[in-house]
């Protein structure tokens, strides 16, 4: 099973960006520290991020949205069989297990353990 667990949004003024979103949903981000917010948005996060280059083994920094799976090997290999090609094989990294491919327009879209 999979469901919506994350919006993720790289923008190079995090204040200002944190600022529309916290008028939007009419609610303080749930976390904050330099270069970034979290708001909780229903059973997901909406994770506002500074723009920054890319980090040797990382995913590219880019928005994306995630779907959090159960099974993430397992869903990975559902997608290579359904003739999907993954951009970034699962990993861990600190935040958890992601693998990362993108969809016919180019959006990155990001499969996340759990």
């Amino acid at each position: 099973m999979s469901v919506l667990g994350e919006i993720a949004l790289f923008t190079d003024d995090v204040d200002g960006v944190a600022s529309f979103y916290r008028r939007l949903l009419g609610a303080e981000p749930e976390a904050r520290w330099p270069g970034g917010a979290q708001f909780t948005v229903g059973d997901g996060t909406l994770l506002v991020h500074e723009r920054a280059g890319e980090q040797a083994g990382g995913p590219p920094n880019e928005d994306h949205f995630a779907f959090r799976v159960d099974d993430l090997a397992g869903m990975c290999s559902e997608a290579i069989a359904a003739g999907l090609t993954l951009l970034v094989e699962p990993r861990d990294y600190s935040w958890g297990r992601s693998a990362y491919l993108r969809d016919p327009d180019g959006r990155l879209v990001e499969l996340a353990q759990g």
